[in-house]
């Protein structure tokens, strides 16, 4: 998994796993849905992303089973 922040355009990027994304819908104005060939999800981009979610408090935790 991937994130990535574009400070120059404010988008928030996403992936979920390194595959050829299929396709490409349209959650909202500000979110798309990468696909890959099999309709799962594979990629989030989040447009105006320092407005609709807190970039500068971004934590990761892994929670052991």
């Amino acid at each position: 998994m991937k994130i990535q922040y574009f400070q120059d355009t404010d988008t928030l990027y996403i992936e979920l796993k390194p595959v050829e994304v299929s396709e490409t819908k349209d959650l909202d104005e500000d979110t798309l849905l990468d696909l890959d060939r099999n309709g799962n999800i594979c990629g989030i981009t989040i447009e105006h992303a320092s407005k609709l979610t807190d970039i500068p408090h971004f934590t990761f935790e892994q929670i052991a089973a």
